[in-house]
């Protein structure tokens, strides 16, 4: 018995300190934004655009959690990366609709070669999604909710489409996929992951999404006790079934709770290759 008392004082005593040594690092934690470099490798990218680099970036939540300051140093990190296309993922702000004018006006400096767009998250639906979509326009910023444009380079050409918010706007999937074949090279923009689940066309080859925050705060980064999703198991990262493929950002802000914890937050660089005929 005292040997079992012993055993359990201990064990509570290893758990207390786990929990108190994971709330330090979350509050703690580097803030800085890691660059996370992916392959992404399909049949149907067409050859003048391979190697082309893509930067996808979402749930960036300015307001009291993520300072213009850390906007500027995001953009600044973003444009060192050259890149060919941005796509931004939504949720710019956080908290109140004046943070707005001031985002979009740090993130209008990015500069893509070939082609800056985006959707709106739920976040920029609650605080404004006029005043979002204004200063995105303004700022040259290609407003991609239940919209599209194709994308050329050297008389070759893709295409990149957005949904609006799952939870606060439509989702006309036709924009997209109307007028494309299924050898085009497609990519789709849907804040929320969830949307995934619901798609029923082939003609999407790679869908961008972020919501998340890859759980925010997580246990080792295995399992997140709070997912604002529906299917549980769209959290980060590559999924793929009979229809398309999904990555979920992590993102770079957070929401509510300031902190992360076995998240880190990320830049997503993607780099289009051609899948061999031998594979």
């Amino acid at each position: 018995m005292n040997i079992f008392k012993r055993t359990f004082k201990a064990a509570a005593v290893l758990i207390t300190l786990i929990c108190i040594v994971s709330a330090v690092c979350a509050f703690t934690g580097d803030r800085s934004v890691s660059i996370s470099r992916i392959e992404f490798i399909h049949a149907d990218i067409p050859d003048d655009f391979l190697d082309t680099k893509i930067v996808f970036l979402s749930d960036i939540h300015h307001g009291p959690g993520f300072s213009i300051e850390e906007v500027r140093n995001l953009v600044k990190t973003v444009n060192s990366l050259n890149p060919e296309i941005v796509l931004l993922g939504g949720d710019y702000i956080e908290g109140s609709s004046r943070f707005i004018k001031p985002v979009f006006y740090e993130l209008k400096k990015i500069r893509a070669s070939l082609f800056f767009g985006g959707v709106l998250g739920n976040h920029d639906h609650w605080q404004s999604a006029g005043l979002s979509r204004k200063f995105m326009k303004e700022g040259g910023i290609e407003i991609l909710d239940d919209r599209s444009l194709w994308i050329n380079k050297k008389g070759q050409r893709i295409k990149v489409g957005g949904v609006g918010d799952l939870w606060e706007d439509t989702q006309n999937i036709e924009r997209t996929i109307s007028g494309t074949k299924l050898s085009d090279f497609v990519i789709l923009l849907s804040h929320n992951p969830d949307y995934f689940q619901t798609l029923r066309t082939k003609k999407i080859d790679l869908v961008l999404s972020g919501h998340t925050h890859g759980g925010q705060i997580t246990f080792f980064g295995l399992w997140a006790p709070v997912l604002p999703i529906k299917y549980k198991k769209y959290w980060k990262g590559f999924y793929k079934n009979e229809y398309s493929s999904l990555f979920i950002t992590k993102g770079v802000g957070t929401s509510k709770l300031h902190m992360r914890l076995w998240s880190s937050p990320e830049i997503v660089e993607i780099t289009l290759k051609q899948k061999s005929s031998k594979e």
